[in-house]
């Protein structure tokens, strides 16, 4: 009888270890970094083995292929999705004088959300200064004001701007009135006039919607730039920074004054901005939008000092205790 107990014991233990290997080890493989072992479908045996953690005892073990399944991180429900991620605010940082123009941020993006050609969300612009200037690039995405026009004439809360510093369109609530599209002063949002691609059907499957995902996109409905999200929750770059080959596009979190390019360097926002004659396309509207551009070019002089200029503004400031306020004489 102890015989047979101790053979059950074991057995269990193996299948215990075996499933735990197939499905909690798939999770935690991510932190050894082995993301490329995992892709869409069954991969035939190899016979190639691949590391991954037991989170059940912490031990590291070999798998073949074959035991191994993608694991797709369901998406967040409704309302997690228009609180955002909490303690952050997302921003992004253009740099004009490393951009050269070859559009992989818009490709990258297409190929994330299934969108066609006519319906860029990031569009990259050829600008000059003077006919004697050199050209230069000017990508423009979503600039998720923190005061967006948009959300305001949205008569469904169909989009709405997150505590993270994201705006997001809920494809399930829009009802395609463009109220949103008029008001936008930067025309980045596009009206989805066609059925699904056959691409995105068969890659997405049943996949479930998420305003986070954007996908599947739904016709009839208006859609933008959204930050990638969903990537984000992943510790992922959006897709349109990690694709670029200049290091043009920064993101990062403005909480923690940190952004970073695709070849992960991470620099001091408020510095690069400083140093780099930092801006925002047309922040004279008020819209407070959450990119910044850095100028085509290096500043020539060094930045100001604010608190000298004000000081100068102060007393050039014209007194008005001893003017004459009476009427002109006709």
């Amino acid at each position: 009888m102890n015989d047979e107990k101790n053979e059950t014991s074991k057995t269990d233990r193996r299948d215990f270890l075996r499933k735990s290997l197939i499905t909690g080890g798939i999770l935690a493989s991510g932190v050894l970094g082995f993301e490329k072992v995992f892709s869409s479908g069954k991969p035939k045996d190899t016979g190639e083995k691949s590391l991954l953690v037991n989170p059940a005892n912490g031990k590291i073990y070999k798998a073949s292929s074959m035991n191994m399944e993608e694991v797709i991180t369901p998406p967040v429900s409704n309302e997690e999705s228009r609180k955002g991620i909490a303690g952050k605010k997302f921003i992004m940082v253009i740099d004009l004088a490393k951009c050269d123009g070859c559009k992989k941020c818009t490709e990258a993006c297409q190929a994330m959300h299934y969108t066609e050609s006519d319906r860029e969300w990031i569009k990259v612009f050829t600008m000059k200064d003077a006919d004697t200037t050199a050209p230069y690039y000017f990508p423009k995405p979503c600039f998720h004001c923190d005061n967006p026009p948009c959300t305001k004439v949205c008569p469904v809360g169909a989009t709405f701007k997150r505590q993270d510093g994201i705006v997001l369109i809920d494809n399930e609530r829009c009802i395609g009135c463009r109220s949103c599209m008029a008001a936008c002063p930067y025309s980045t949002r596009f009206f989805n006039w066609s059925h699904p691609s056959a691409q995105q059907t068969a890659s997405i499957g049943k996949m479930e919607y998420s305003p986070e995902r954007s996908v599947p996109r739904r016709m009839g409905t208006v859609e933008k730039c959204d930050f990638c999200p969903d990537m984000i929750r992943q510790g992922k770059m959006p897709a349109c920074v990690s694709s670029c080959p200049m290091d043009a596009l920064y993101f990062g979190d403005q909480n923690e004054d940190a952004v970073t390019n695709a070849s992960g360097n991470t620099v001091k926002l408020s510095q690069l901005l400083e140093d780099n004659s930092g801006y925002r396309h047309l922040e004279e509207l008020g819209t407070e939008p959450r990119v910044y551009y850095l100028a085509p070019k290096n500043r020539k002089y060094s930045a100001p000092d604010i608190k000298t200029v004000k000081k100068v503004k102060d007393k050039t400031k014209p007194s008005t205790e001893n003017m004459d306020m009476s009427p002109m004489p006709m």
